[in-house]
């Protein structure tokens, strides 16, 4: 028995020995899986033919394996949402094979795409605002992403209506359903992108109109990503600044068209059509579009609308990558101004207009045309480095026409707030605005044991903007509690252009950012980044100009696989009113953002689902307000209006619980306060900034019996309630009472839900909108709009992909 335990004991040793042999430290074959555009794709499962030996890629797409036997060997590599690809190996003693697997997209697997995108991949086009090549799990920002899957689900037809998918993003206006005003972390219109670049330059945020059709996935980057854009004026904003990535091609053939209508006599058609227009796969061209017309459930408001997107990629050689690519948009509606308040701002008596009664003119338009365009380029110099260029461009013409009312004069002391005065105006707008990024790109450099994924880079942007405000002609007094006469009287005047106000300016910057690996336990991220902006306005702002240092700093401390808790700090400097002179003739100077992170970003259920946890703290400093005087004239002069603190905490689940069953959860609380402030009240909100937002969404699909194909869907949307105004000791803007505390607008829940079945090609979808009817209110109450959710509609989807 003791011989027989001595053998064992020696052919075990002699199995170890061998195991850590000279032949097992030489990998006997590796190589790389990387995606269409050369990109690499990390967690990529890769396997010998014929047997039990696999593995899966490193973040730099990379793999080997030892102990393999000589002779022929059959590998393959496959990654979700791409065609898989098998090479052939030779296996030698002592001569590794190397393989290169390129992947590309396999259009029948694109329904296994998360609601974030691609598993282990970073989402198209991301790099253009976080300008480093990592997932959004490996960086210390906030990040969330919305893919064009949730938004063909849950037939999204809006921004707004996609970006409710991501905890604590509200509409902050929509300028009668004209444009798309955003908010987060108590932010009025943070910076909306697309493809890089900003399509409309206005500093607070009155967004654009795009259309779905068009979009690839839409990216919320909050806090401390904002730094990567520049100065807070700009696209620095502390809140966040969100990015909408168009399609572009996969380098398939595929296709698909569908017709949409519902209701409101909705009737939109859209296609979208890619192919590979050579042998050797290295051209690729995707065209998509839409037309849509509608009407409304308000009286005389229409819209129509026309939206294209074609793009061209190019591969010469598989380290370069070219992408040409451009989308247009033509639309033009009815901007409808909602309803009123009858009482004053401090009291909450919104009226809940009939549907029948509008406020403006049946000839009110609202024009927008807008065209974004881009060239990008990215080469590979080695495996560990690559250099990216990008240019951005969009330009945006509004045309708006339409009524505005305003309440009578002495109304409070005769509580006629029925009674309003209709006036018609104009205003037109150009804005062009273009971007330049070089970035030069470092992916798993080494020094020592320290592993670095760096950037360092330029931009360059510019704006040119000119508008024209027409002087209003007053034309009558309506009553709102009886039916509106919604006739332009044929003997009014036309409308007299006054001067054109032009603007132009330029900014530039400086950045470089490293993400340091120490071990698989710790992180650190190192960054700053140096701005210069000047601009030149035709109103008395005249010629500003300015440059400032933000630093950002953070750790990722991974103490289990999949499980990542973050910190971070970042500063935005805000410097649009850093020259406006204070009444003693010195200026107010630049203001300040110092903003705090820490949280938690995990991985489960081989990334299907993720949690993030995230807690915010961000001051500003130095804020300024316009002076006025007893005439409720502005003077021209500031003055500094104290600090305003915002914290929170964010949460959300996103992904798939069961392969079948999908879900996206999330929960945010704000607290914004101004504080030491002589304009505004202590520890008062500012406006439309709810405590407490909430979003969910489960779609359940049947993968097996006789109701396969079948998926439902259900959602519910949140907003708490949130002051409609500021609460200010003087007068600060127009439309504000001093010492008047703002109503809150009341909280409101949404409701929708939908209905699918997929077979052969084909798939019908049924869509029901605020099924419930739950009534809320997105306000710029400074501008007069008020303006209601849309009441409960329906459509049905049918589509065909071939």
């Amino acid at each position: 028995m003791r011989k027989t335990k001595i053998t064992t004991l020696i052919l075990t040793l002699l199995i170890v020995c061998s195991a850590f042999g000279k032949d097992a430290l030489v990998p006997l074959i590796k190589g790389r899986v990387v995606d269409e555009k050369g990109q690499p794709l990390p967690a990529a499962a890769v396997y010998i033919e014929g047997s039990m030996v696999g593995t899966t890629t490193d973040n730099d797409g990379s793999f080997f394996f030892n102990q393999i036997p000589s002779g022929k060997r059959q590998v393959t590599a496959r990654f979700i949402g791409y065609k898989q690809q098998t090479l052939e190996a030779q296996v030698a003693d002592g001569r590794p094979a190397v393989l290169h697997f390129e992947l590309i997209p396999d259009v029948n697997e694109l329904t296994d795409i998360e609601v974030f995108g691609v598993r282990e991949k970073q989402p198209e086009k991301l790099n253009a605002v976080t300008r480093l090549p990592l997932r959004p799990s490996e960086q210390i920002q906030s990040i969330s992403i919305i893919s064009n899957k949730v938004i063909e689900e849950q037939g999204n037809m809006t921004i707004t209506d996609a970006v409710r998918n991501v905890v604590g993003v509200t509409q902050f206006a929509s300028f009668g359903n004209a444009q798309e005003s955003l908010s987060t972390r108590g932010y009025r219109g943070i910076p909306t992108l697309k493809n890089g670049v900003r399509v409309q330059s206005d500093f607070r945020g009155g967004g654009f109109l795009t259309d779905m059709q068009g979009v690839e996935s839409i990216q919320v980057l909050k806090g401390t990503a904002a730094i990567t854009q520049g100065i807070g004026n700009d696209l620095g904003s502390a809140g966040g600044v969100i990015n909408i990535a168009t399609k572009t091609p996969k380098f398939v053939n595929a296709g698909e068209v569908s017709l949409r209508s519902g209701s409101w006599g909705q009737f939109r058609p859209t296609f979208d059509v890619q192919t590979v227009l050579d042998k050797e796969q290295a051209i690729g061209f995707r065209i998509n579009g839409a037309f849509e017309r509608a009407d409304n459930y308000r009286a005389n408001v229409s819209k129509d609308r026309i939206y294209v997107n074609p793009s061209f990629a190019w591969k010469p050689n598989k380290k370069t990558s070219v992408t040409v690519e451009m989308d247009y948009m033509h639309d033009t509606r009815t901007p409808d101004r909602g309803t009123v308040n009858l009482a004053a701002d401090s009291v909450n008596a919104l009226y809940k207009m009939p549907h029948n009664n509008f406020l403006g003119f049946e000839t009110d338009r609202a024009l927008t045309n807008n065209l974004t365009y881009a060239l990008r380029f990215d080469r590979s110099l080695s495996d560990l480095f690559s250099v990216r260029v990008a240019y951005f461009g969009s330009t945006l013409d509004t045309d708006n026409t339409g009524a505005s009312t305003s309440t009578l004069k002495n109304v409070s002391k005769t509580g006629l707030y029925n009674l309003r005065s209709r006036s018609l105006t104009r205003s037109t707008r150009t804005d062009n605005n273009s971007a330049l990024q070089i970035d030069l790109i470092g992916r798993d450099v080494f020094t020592g044991k320290t592993k670095h994924t760096f950037q360092v880079g330029f931009d360059y942007r510019t704006n040119h903007t000119e508008t024209v405000a027409y002087g209003a002609i007053l034309i009558d007094t309506i009553d709102v509690l009886k039916p509106i006469n919604n006739t332009l009287p044929s003997s009014t005047a036309e409308l007299i252009a006054g001067k054109a106000i032009i603007a132009n300016s330029y900014s530039y910057g400086l950045m470089a950012q490293d993400v340091i690996t120490f071990n698989k336990y710790l992180k650190a991220t190192l960054g700053i980044r140096y701005s210069y902006g000047n601009s030149n306005t035709d109103t008395s702002t005249g010629f500003v100009t300015g440059d400032a240092w933000n630093p950002m700093a953070g750790i990722i401390i991974t103490p289990l696989k999949g499980l990542n808790i973050f910190g971070s700090y970042a500063s935005t400097t805000d410097l649009r009113s850093a020259a406006n002179l204070m009444e003693d003739n010195t200026p107010v100077g630049a203001s300040r953002s110092d903003q705090f992170e820490a949280g938690i970003k995990s991985d489960w259920l081989n990334n299907r689902l993720r949690f993030n946890l995230t807690f915010f703290h961000i001051m500003n400093d130095n804020l300024t307000y316009s002076v006025y005087d007893e005439s409720w004239t502005a003077t021209g002069k500031y003055g500094k209006a104290g600090k305003l603190m915002r914290r929170g905490i964010e949460t959300e689940l996103t992904g798939r619980i069961l392969e079948n069953l999908q879900v996206i959860l999330g929960y945010a609380y704000l607290d914004a306060q101004y504080k030491d402030s002589p304009a505004y009240h202590e520890g008062s909100a500012p406006m439309n900034a709810p405590k407490h937002t909430g979003n969910g969404w489960v779609y359940y699909t049947v993968n097996n019996g006789t109701l396969k194909g079948l998926s439902l869907g259900v959602g519910a949307y949140y907003v708490g309630e949130r002051p409609v105004n500021e609460f200010t000791y003087k007068a600060t803007h127009t439309n504000t009472t001093p010492n008047m505390k703002p109503f809150d607008l009341d909280a409101y829940t949404t409701v929708n839900a939908q209905i699918a079945y997929a077979f052969d090609k084909f798939q019908v979808r049924g869509l029901f909108n605020n099924i419930f009817n739950g009534i809320g209110y997105t306000s710029y109450y400074r501008g007069g709009y008020i303006n209601p959710t849309d009441p409960f509609n329906a459509a049905a989807v049918i589509s065909y992909r071939f």
